[in-house]
């Protein structure tokens, strides 16, 4: 379904219609950037869900329909860093499970990827990273998608960009 903007960029008579075939057109980037966060199908399915729940309820406060993408993303954003900060209260495991792993795992050689490097970022650092880099926004984009002034925009990325090169170095001299 093809969802025409009228002239003024309202929200049409038939918000549910609107928001159905907005939400079906960015359905495939909204998954994109949760699974981006998540690395896992399942959790990203979660995430999907989540925003679709959220920015339906939300759909009414959206003045222009051209701002869909960037709301949208944001919500997706918000639901991922949510989902994230969730499952970092799981359970640990018991003793001889844990050391059962740490025997394994020295015999699996070191290795650095670039998963291991985003992990290695704070979530601002990364979601500015990713938004700049993976996404192709803009900086005045990435600003006016997380509500934040350009100039703090472009110095995480700075910051960030400056960490993943001394991870990077420091692995390089470990010969990761």
């Amino acid at each position: 379904m093809n969802i025409i903007i009228e002239s003024n960029h309202r929200i049409p008579e038939d918000n549910d219609k609107a928001f159905l075939g907005l939400f079906r057109q960015y359905e495939q980037y909204i998954y994109r950037m949760a699974y981006v966060y998540v690395k896992n199908k399942d959790d990203a399915l979660d995430i999907v869900q989540e925003t679709a729940y959220q920015s339906y309820l939300k759909f009414n406060t959206l003045n222009d329909l051209k701002l869909f993408k960037t709301w949208i993303i944001k919500i997706t954003i918000n639901c991922a860093i949510d989902l994230l900060r969730k499952k970092k209260k799981v359970i640990p495991l018991n003793k001889e499970v844990v050391e059962f792993i740490s025997k394994s795992r020295e015999d699996i050689p070191l290795s650095l990827t670039l998963q291991d490097l985003l992990d290695a970022l704070n979530e601002d650092e990364k979601t500015v990273l990713l938004l700049k880099y993976y996404q192709g926004y803009t900086f005045s984009e990435i600003s006016e998608i997380l509500n934040t002034p350009l100039s703090t925009v472009k110095s995480v990325l700075y910051r960030a960009l400056q960490n993943l090169r001394k991870k990077t170095r420091r692995a390089d001299m470990y010969g990761q």
